[in-house]
């Protein structure tokens, strides 16, 4: 995989680690991983990451 400019949401914590970094692959392509295993990484197309978040954001009162 070609070097990727990694972002974390604003929401991770202050020291950076705990989150989830996106980077674009291609046009319709991202890859994610977790900040604490940066050599691990998936990658996906946007249409199927916004609808597993909109998803969990339409179940989070489920959610424990």
């Amino acid at each position: 995989m070609p070097e990727l400019n990694w972002f974390k949401s604003s929401f991770s914590e202050a020291s950076g680690n705990n989150c989830v970094e996106v980077a674009a692959v291609e046009a319709d392509r991202i890859a994610l991983r977790e900040s604490e295993s940066p050599a691990a990484v998936i990658s996906t197309n946007r249409a199927a990451l916004r609808a597993l978040v909109r998803g969990v954001k339409a179940d989070k009162s489920t959610l424990t």
